[in-house]
């Protein structure tokens, strides 16, 4: 399946695949820059159809990886979206080939600030700065490698559905459909401020060692736990931080406990172990930077002019790092660039975060446009058994 002619090599390693392109097939970054070589790690699930018309690709959120239906064979945490990929699910496995894959700048495989440079030494920050279309276009090229040139649906939630818009918008002939949930086409200034606030504590960090603490053996895991903190906080509804407030000043604490911010996981995997705090500064400028109607006369729906693709944008209520202006604001551009859109807002109190758990409105309306897509695109209905 992988056409992989002589600038690409798979390669495996503890569990995680990647597609490797040599110094002959450079990145053309935003910045004028190139990176090369180059490595983007995968994780599929389901099968290709003959007429490769169904496959999909889920992009993650800012501190996600791959591992979308199955288990981090590194960290031992369990797959992040189980209710929305897999068998008999929204995105059916049994229908779909879904591809996940570690974003650009990542670190679970993909070519990042934790990668080797070219003289064997980690990139720290010599890794070049990289963009939410930076990320898309090696995506892109991962999925012209896979041998698919159209994809079915790109899906993704926050920073996955900024990479979903922009992967409309660059390349409108191959993309059939695609579900942005809980995301926005510009990253408002409330949330810069707190990626900022983390990234001014990872830097404060001594162990950060000017982004060189790999080579150091060390990690800036309290600056990394105060982005986490951040980044946890964001993902929550307003009443689930006042009553955390609540609960802690009863108790007479100054700091109130968030559930999943550091927790332990299986092979005693935390957030700071899996996640590099490199990839943190890189990943959350990138989204900082994400504008979407800035290279399109500052009108976004220019952004989707003349594109078939169809939308369903997807909103919760209670989100206060997307609040639901922010979606119904993509709507009413796709609207007006005459593109076929649905705009669906579910009432929850689960905040940001809602898109990972049980929702069943949510997972109702996203099987529905997925369906109607799939109807239109002219595949099955059904599966075959679980």
């Amino acid at each position: 399946m992988i056409h992989a002619g002589g600038a690409t090599k798979l390669q495996s390693a503890g569990g995680v695949r990647a597609l490797s392109f040599d110094n002959t097939a450079a990145l053309q970054l935003s910045s004028g820059e190139t990176l090369a070589p180059l490595s983007i790690a995968f994780e599929t699930y389901g099968a290709l159809n003959a007429d490769h018309t169904n496959a999909v690709l889920v992009c993650h959120s800012l501190t996600g990886d791959q591992f979308v239906a199955g288990p981090n064979p590194i960290t031992g945490r369990p797959a992040w979206w189980p209710r929305i990929v897999g068998p008999g699910r929204p995105i059916d496995t049994n229908r779909f080939f879904v591809i996940c894959t570690n974003t650009l700048g990542g670190s679970m495989g993909s070519t990042g600030p934790g990668s080797p440079a070219q003289d064997g030494q980690p990139y720290g920050l010599r890794f070049p700065p990289i963009s939410i279309a930076d990320t898309v276009r090696a995506q892109s090229m991962l999925i012209e490698a896979l041998g698919i040139e159209s994809l079915f649906l790109v899906i993704g939630p926050g920073m996955g559905g900024m990479q979903a818009l922009n992967w409309t918008s660059a390349y409108p002939r191959r993309v059939f459909a695609c579900a942005t949930v809980a995301a926005a086409a510009r990253q408002s200034a409330q949330n810069i401020a707190f990626a900022e606030l983390g990234r001014q504590a990872i830097m404060a960090d001594p162990e950060w060692r000017n982004g060189g603490y790999v080579q150091h053996g060390v990690r800036p895991s309290r600056g990394a736990n105060v982005a986490r903190a951040a980044s946890t906080i964001t993902g929550l509804s307003q009443d689930e931080v006042r009553a955390k407030f609540d609960q802690a000043r009863s108790k007479e604490r100054f700091a109130f406990a968030l559930d999943g911010a550091d927790t332990p996981r299986p092979h005693g995997a935390t957030h700071v172990d899996r996640f590099d705090a490199n990839s943190y500064l890189y990943l959350s400028r990138a989204m900082d930077g994400f504008d979407l109607a800035s290279d399109y006369g500052g009108r976004l729906a220019n952004a989707f002019q003349g594109e078939a693709t169809r939308h369903g944008v997807f909103a919760f209520t209670s989100d206060w790092r997307y609040p639901v202006e922010e979606s119904r604001a993509i709507a009413r551009a796709l609207i007006a660039a005459g593109a076929e859109a649905s705009y669906v807002e579910i009432k929850t109190e689960a905040g940001h975060d809602a898109y990972l758990g049980e929702e069943p409105a949510f997972e109702s309306a996203l099987t529905g446009f997925i369906d109607a897509a799939a109807t239109a695109r002219g595949l099955a209905l059904h599966g075959g058994a679980d």
